[in-house]
């Protein structure tokens, strides 16, 4: 008899935990879970509808432009103005800025790819704007701009003892300098942006027959994109901003951002928009949108690439990310009323602006990815009840990733893991729109996204890392990654909808990145 007993008890006990979870949770869903999360898949299912609408609409646009070969750059009539502009010599005056803060590794790249635009050495001043706290390091920069004034090129070395105002606060400087006053315009680039010999060739024409434009910007173009899997995942996100949402704006006559660098300017429209303010941390988005409301337009060369570095360590990625989310969310924040009462513009345009381009793509796009695939569906397997449609859960996610993912083909292997990658940032950049919104304090923080340049290796860096990565944990991501592997076994064990699958690979990544085992790693 004792025997019988003994054998049944863990039979019984494992019968009496299960029971005990399905009582708990029953009694927690009928007055708070059930109501909340029927609000929360409301919420999530419009702002899904939102996003798949616009990503919907922009590839129509790209599709329409494609198929018709009519790009906005390519209506304007070059070849006359250039046939003109070699005969009479009349060259406009440019201004190349090159704003930096203890680029080690990059500033002889951007230095001499600057120094060696092709244009009239009497027409150009390139400013090396060093903003660098490592006296050693601006001694090295000073070198280089006595080597290149040596060679004959007109090269201006600007340091500043503070970095007030950052990177906006050394480009309102650098314009105020004397020998700027008779510079028409002004092309800007990242301390490890390198563009070709012929960028003011291809890029200054399209201003002298169209006065009414402010603005002109090339794409990035990736040298380390197959470094690692984090820079291949990064590229395929770009590639689709820079394919699609930096076409549509030009093409619809709508709005379309300035991406920091790699972009030229009409000194006068900058003047006209107020000049550059460092009250948020997107100074270049903060100056396209004022431009725009004056009247400005901009135009994008889509055939025009300018070779770049992504970032190849997550720490790296995280602080530009974190920049990239919070600045936008701020100056919506800050905008809105000064985009509303604008005069200048359409109905339309302002309408863009507010909606598409800063609460879709900048606030909704990071909602919707964490609190849908990382808490919504995750709570959802606790309440059988409500029961997620196959639209919301599958077809309008799986279209927005097609379309995100078809503008990198050469990648569309990696889209899992993209996907993935994805949901993980979105908890960062979710946090970031929060604080950018509600202005805290972390909303004005500004750490330079850090250059590895060609001096460091990825194969020497992964090999001397392993035993440093050991004590590197992120632990909001590793409370994430425990959340959705409770939720995995629990669906394993109770669900029919086979969640388990997605949720322990989405642990999975979040346990991944949190302990930071993506990107290369870099020791101190």
């Amino acid at each position: 008899m004792r025997s019988s007993v003994l054998y049944q008890a863990p039979k019984v006990g494992v019968i009496d935990i299960r029971s005990s979870l399905n009582y708990a949770w029953e009694a927690l869903q009928a007055p708070l879970v059930v109501p909340l999360l029927n609000l929360a898949i409301m919420v999530c299912s419009v702002m899904s509808l939102m996003l798949f609408i616009e990503r919907v609409y922009m590839a129509i646009v790209i599709f329409s432009v494609k198929l018709l070969g009519k790009k906005r750059y390519t209506k304007y009539k070059l070849d006359g103005v250039k046939e003109d502009l070699e005969q009479s010599r009349n060259y406009p005056s440019v201004l190349v800025q090159i704003p930096m803060y203890n680029e080690k590794e990059v500033y002889k790249l951007s230095i001499g790819a600057a120094c060696g635009l092709s244009w009239p050495s009497d027409c150009i001043i390139v400013q090396v704007l060093d903003d660098s706290t490592n006296q050693v390091l601006r001694e090295l920069v000073e070198l280089e701009f006595k080597k290149w004034t040596g060679k004959g090129v007109n090269v201006k070395y600007e340091t500043r003892n503070n970095r007030n105002g950052y990177k906006a606060g050394a480009l309102k400087e650098g314009l105020q300098k004397n020998y700027v006053k008779d510079c028409e315009f002004v092309a800007i680039f990242d301390a490890d942006f390198q563009p070709e010999e012929d960028f003011l060739c291809r890029t200054i024409p399209y201003f002298l027959d169209n006065p009414e434009l402010g603005l002109v910007q090339a794409r990035w173009k990736f040298v380390n994109a197959d470094d690692c899997l984090l820079t291949r995942l990064q590229e395929m996100s770009l590639d689709y901003h820079f394919s699609v949402e930096q076409e549509v704006g030009p093409s619809t006559c709508s709005f379309s951002g300035f991406n920091g660098t790699t972009g030229e300017w009409r000194i006068q429209a900058i003047e006209d928009a107020g000049g550059w303010k460092d009250r948020t941390t997107v100074e270049d988005m903060d100056l396209a949108v004022r431009a725009s409301l004056k009247g400005w337009k901009f135009l994008f060369i889509g055939d025009l690439g300018v070779k770049n570095e992504l970032p190849s360590t997550f720490k790296t990625y995280r602080f530009q990310q974190h920049r990239w989310s919070c600045g936008p969310a701020n100056l919506f924040r800050k905008m809105t009323r000064e985009i509303l009462l604008s005069e200048r513009v359409s109905v339309f345009k302002r309408i863009h602006i507010l909606y598409a381009f800063f609460f879709v793509r900048k606030i909704v796009a990071h909602w919707v990815t964490f609190f849908f695939y990382c808490l919504v569906i995750p709570y959802n397997i606790l309440v059988p009840k409500i029961r997620l449609t196959k639209l919301i859960a599958i077809y309008i996610p799986l279209t927005i990733t097609i379309l995100n993912a078809a503008c990198t083909p050469r990648s569309l292997h990696l889209v899992v893991f993209w996907i993935l990658f994805e949901n993980v940032m979105s908890l960062h950049r979710t946090k970031a729109v929060f604080i950018g919104l509600a202005e805290a304090n972390q909303s004005h923080e500004w750490v330079v996204t850090e250059k590895l340049g060609n001096t460091v290796r990825q194969k020497h860096t992964v090999k001397s890392s392993k035993k440093a990565r050991s004590c590197i944990r992120d632990r909001l991501e590793l409370m994430i990654g425990i959340f959705m592997l409770y939720f995995a076994i629990y669906d394993l064990h109770f669900g029919k909808d086979h969640f388990f699958v997605y949720l322990s690979l989405q642990a999975t990544a979040f346990f991944i990145m949190g302990f930071r085992y993506v990107g290369t790693f870099v020791p101190n």
